[in-house]
């Protein structure tokens, strides 16, 4: 006795959908390893599951017979995608060229030269980020400074300390020496 008729339809329960996912999967795999065997057909099967994972099956080589089937269809094979490949990389470098020219010019800007494009509105807009760029430059110096002051300040204390030991130490010596030639 065999099975009803299935009603097809997407599975709204998700264990459910994804074990019949998993039953069907095997047998669709199974199904192509037979028709390759039993009829010597070139047979390739891609599955994506619905979680993005890839399932295959080739009886030949995967990408030879992906080749074949743009052949058929009449899809573009490889050199016109390694033309499209050659456009993309082309339009890359001229986007990077015109990125680097506009970086130029800042620069130039920044540098104070070659202002006459500007108008008053940019020209605005530059002298508050030199500005910036400026109180950001002092208080970077004021900083290494202050830091150098404190290093001065501490290294002078400990230069100090070792005087006031060295002196007190050369005082002790003249007393001894003292005491030595009187003795």
């Amino acid at each position: 006795m065999g099975r009803g008729k299935v009603e097809l339809k997407r599975i709204e329960n998700q264990t459910n959908r994804q074990v019949s996912f998993s039953k069907r999967r095997s047998g669709l795999l199974k199904k192509a390893y037979e028709l390759s065997i039993l009829c010597d057909a070139e047979v390739a099967l891609l599955l994506f599951s619905p979680s993005g994972k890839a399932y295959q099956f080739a009886s030949h080589d995967m990408e030879r017979t992906i080749l074949r089937y743009k052949n058929e269809v009449g899809l573009s094979n490889n050199s016109d995608q390694g033309l499209r490949a050659v456009e993309v990389w082309k339009t890359k470098i001229n986007d990077m060229r015109r990125t680097i020219d506009e970086l130029e010019v800042r620069d130039k800007h920044l540098a104070g030269e070659d202002l006459s494009s500007l108008g008053m509105k940019e020209l605005k807009q530059l002298e508050r980020q030199l500005r910036i760029g400026a109180e950001r430059i002092r208080s970077k110096k004021r900083r290494i400074v202050s830091e150098h002051i404190n290093w001065l300040k501490r290294r002078h204390k400990i230069l100090h300390e070792e005087n006031i030991h060295l002196q007190k130490q050369v005082r002790l010596c003249e007393a001894e020496g003292s005491l030595l030639s009187k003795g």
